[in-house]
């Protein structure tokens, strides 16, 4: 299925990763020379890429927020759990993934996405069913780094079991007052680490199955975090106990 990516960042990571098959790349008439627009269209020349160029409205049907560009592209080459595991051995590094237990905003999705891939996971799990997919709103909240991420869907329960056979410690980031403080969790070494939803959390099911709940401290009057600045924040946390 082919679908238009939109923004320079997006398009640029997207054809820059070379994963996804880009049909047509359309450039608004009018568009003023900037060093970004003169490395996508050299990437689009390189990949043999029609390119064309099109009124702003044609552009602006596709997304209002296009900044001058967008890509036809195929459908997001979705990995499997296994290209994830892969992934770690490629690198020589413990695993590293992230879970995400029905998300369903995409500006958050993005955020996530972004932040994952700033700190080197092997790879994002979404579930099967009642989430957000990678869509091209994804890509471009993510600025292009959904293209660089290998990100699987399967049923999350037993995914965190596949994460546990390859020693993986699975921690749940959690508010409740059972959660133990985030300065008391290991979180070097093999890590599955499970966002829950921006509403409801982490599914039952879900959150039985994790090793350990974490909780991040709060000190001021705000007694929670959006699902994407939590989950980048504990992101960043592994990361640094990881260069440990």
């Amino acid at each position: 299925m082919k679908e238009f990516l939109y923004s320079r960042n997006a398009v640029y990571e997207a054809l820059r990763a070379g994963r996804r098959q880009a049909f047509t790349l359309l450039l608004a008439e009018g568009l003023q020379p900037s060093d970004k627009l003169t490395q996508i269209v050299k990437l689009a020349q390189e990949r043999k890429c029609k390119i064309e160029k099109a009124p702003r409205t044609r552009l602006d049907k596709i997304h209002q927020n296009h900044q001058g560009v967008a890509l036809e592209v195929s459908g997001y080459p979705y990995a499997d759990l296994t290209d994830i595991f892969e992934q770690a051995g490629q690198r020589a590094e413990p695993l590293f993934v992230l879970l995400l237990d029905t998300l369903n905003d995409p500006q958050n999705f993005g955020t996530l996405l972004r932040t994952a891939e700033a700190v080197g996971v092997h790879g994002v799990v979404i579930p099967l069913a009642r989430t957000v997919e990678v869509t091209p709103a994804v890509v471009n909240a993510s600025s292009g780094a959904s293209e660089h991420l290998r990100v699987a869907q399967a049923n999350l329960h037993q995914a965190i079991l596949e994460l546990k056979k390859a020693g993986a410690w699975v921690v749940g980031l959690e508010g409740g007052a059972g959660a133990t403080d985030a300065s008391q969790v290991r979180l070097e070494g093999a890590l599955g680490l499970v966002v829950g939803s921006e509403g409801e959390g982490m599914r039952p099911l879900t959150r039985k199955s994790c090793d350990v709940l974490m909780k991040l401290p709060m000190r001021g009057h705000i007694a929670s975090l959006n699902a994407a600045v939590a989950g980048s924040v504990a992101l960043y946390l592994a990361y640094l106990a990881r260069k440990k």
